[in-house]
């Protein structure tokens, strides 16, 4: 007896398999994790020294950070030194992501999701140098101007840390929504015409969204909603670069994810080809009209109905009886 082929054999996994790759995985990205964590808590202190730099250039004389809770001066630095190791790691473990998420995506589908997985992390790259060399300097430069003169500002480490956090998320979050956008319009769930009628009320949101993940004063609102409104436009301008390729791209990859599709596509066009091929030559030929005193009739053999019939109108119908002549006078 022959013996019947496996899951593996077929290119199909269990779920127990499955998760045997995710366990897997997740390994991979923690000791990568890991790895860039080590790295950077040896320069953990210098670090945060440069992420505070943007405050403490704007400090008056003599006024410095402070820290007012006894393990601050360790977990300060411990904690920015993993959240950038998490930062760094990130284009690791979205590869990682990626390759457990590929075998159930067709070609077009993988064709389009490698440019945005790397086009999202370059955003929020971006995002988070946009909050650190704009943002911070004039939020920072603007809240300390606006005290009072006899009060002397020396910010806890620790507050100033999770101040700086929610600003780099924040940012880096609000520069994906290009891809956002990109994935709602490629999906069919929204067209593209009705988010450019729905513009007042996204700007609306974009104020809504600032508020909800800054912190509550206006000006780092506006100075997230604003670019969230800009990037929600470049997303709308990149679905419309998208849209211009030809229609036949899609075609020749929905052929080539499905064999069958394809051959089913050639044997319609082959047949199509065939039947109009024949209408072209069914027109082509030349069309004998009937006309009268020219009509051509086959000659029949000899002993055939069509040569009595020919010989009986000759000599008259067999059925009627020749005119008598007049009988003359005596």
């Amino acid at each position: 007896m022959e013996a019947k082929p496996t899951n593996e054999a077929q290119g199909e996994m269990t779920f127990i398999e499955h998760l045997k790759e995710l366990r897997q995985r997740l390994v991979y990205c923690l000791v990568a994790l890991g790895l860039c964590f080590v790295a950077l808590f040896v320069f953990a202190n210098d670090l945060y020294g440069y992420v505070s730099e943007p405050l403490r250039a704007l400090l008056p004389e003599g006024a410095t950070m402070i820290a007012t809770d006894v393990t601050s001066p360790f977990f300060a630095p411990f904690r920015l030194a993993l959240f950038f190791s998490l930062v760094i790691s990130m284009p690791f473990i979205l590869f990682h992501v990626w390759r457990f998420m590929a075998p159930g995506l067709y070609k077009n589908e993988k064709r389009f999701a490698v440019p945005m997985f790397g086009f999202s992390v370059l955003l929020f790259y971006a995002g988070m140098a946009f909050a650190y060399y704009v943002v911070f300097r004039l939020l920072f430069g603007f809240f300390l101007t606006v005290g009072p003169d006899s009060v002397v500002p020396m910010t806890d480490i620790s507050s100033y840390l999770n101040f700086v956090l929610k600003i780099l998320i924040a940012f880096g979050l609000a520069f994906q929504i290009p891809i956002a956008t990109l994935l709602l319009l490629r999906a069919g769930l929204v067209e593209a015409k009705t988010l450019a009628r729905k513009r007042p009320y996204i700007f609306i949101g974009c104020f809504v969204c600032g508020m909800l993940i800054t912190p509550p004063d206006i000006f780092s609102q506006a100075f997230v909603a604003v670019p969230m409104w800009v990037l929600f436009e470049l997303g709308l301008i990149l679905h419309r670069i998208m849209e211009k390729k030809p229609a036949a791209e899609n075609d020749n990859q929905a052929a080539e994810d499905d064999p069958n599709t394809a051959d089913n596509s050639q044997a319609q066009s082959r047949s199509t080809t065939a039947s109009s091929r024949a209408m072209k030559e069914k027109l082509s030929r030349p069309s004998f009209a009937k006309q009268p005193g020219k009509i051509r009739s086959k000659k029949a053999p000899k002993g055939t109905t069509s040569d009595k019939k020919r010989t009986q109108t000759k000599k008259g119908s067999p059925g009627k009886k020749p005119p008598r002549k007049p009988k003359k006078d005596a």
